[in-house]
């Protein structure tokens, strides 16, 4: 995994070709790049993500910026009901709480 402006790019190798080739993973946009070497796909990522930017520019549309902040999350009606019952019991909000408990997860607490 790279980052670069923001944009997280993910490298795999396709091994018959010889070659790193990538993707930007949280955009919606496509943007890929490749090289054959860790240098090589560093700068390929780069040059794809400030391509992106550039593109845009020309075009005159905002870039997808990588997250917002918001994510809509779908659960069953009794985890929601849980969830829900959870944060009120902490005096929490069911965004703070889920924040919380997602962080603790990620974090490994």
């Amino acid at each position: 995994m790279m980052e670069y402006k923001g944009y997280i790019g993910k490298v795999e190798i396709d091994d018959e070709v010889g070659v790193l080739y990538g993707e930007v993973i949280n955009v919606r946009d496509v943007i890929t790049f490749e090289g054959t070497s860790v240098e090589e796909v560093q700068q390929a990522f780069h040059e794809s993500v400030d391509d992106y930017l550039e593109f845009c520019a020309e075009r005159g549309e905002s870039p997808e910026k990588p997250f917002s902040g918001k994510f809509v999350l779908r659960l069953p009606e009794e985890l929601h009901r849980k969830a829900y019952i959870q944060a009120k019991l902490k005096d929490k909000s069911l965004n703070s709480w889920v924040t919380e408990v997602l962080q603790s997860v990620l974090e490994g607490k």
